[in-house]
């Protein structure tokens, strides 16, 4: 007589989903984006702009927008980049490396990236801004 084992354990199907703040991702790409040679700051409109100087703190997300989905995002940012420096390069290196960091910490894919660059500052016109803010 053959006997057949019925009590076979089955795994349990769990109902699960990963998901992020537009903050997070926001953060993310604003970190990854200040370590790109040739980006010199992440900028916001006005009321940020107004926001930053009565607040203690640097906003790294300030100048971002993120639109995410549940597999996908699309960033949006502007920048004041370098002079001197080739905007597309930078442009293709930020990009690059958002969409790694992105793909890395969070699993999502960059499936749009627009960088608007709306300044360009040599680093002693940096200086002299950073000094203005320190007195």
């Amino acid at each position: 007589m053959t006997t057949t084992n019925t009590n076979q354990t089955t795994k349990t199907n769990v109902d699960q989903h990963l998901t992020f703040d537009d903050s997070v991702i926001e953060k993310i790409a604003g970190i990854t984006a200040t370590r790109v040679p040739g980006i010199i700051s992440l900028d916001g409109n006005m009321f940020s702009e107004f926001a930053d100087k009565v607040s203690s703190g640097n906003n790294v997300t300030k100048g971002i927008n993120a639109d995410v989905g549940e597999k996908q995002v699309a960033i949006k940012m502007d920048a004041t980049i370098e002079y001197g420096k080739s905007a597309p390069e930078i442009f293709e290196a930020v990009c690059k490396e958002i969409d790694s960091a992105l793909d890395k910490m969070t699993g999502l894919k960059l499936v749009k990236f627009e960088l608007h660059v709306n300044d360009v500052k040599t680093r002693e016109e940096l200086k002299k801004d950073d000094d203005k803010q320190v007195s």
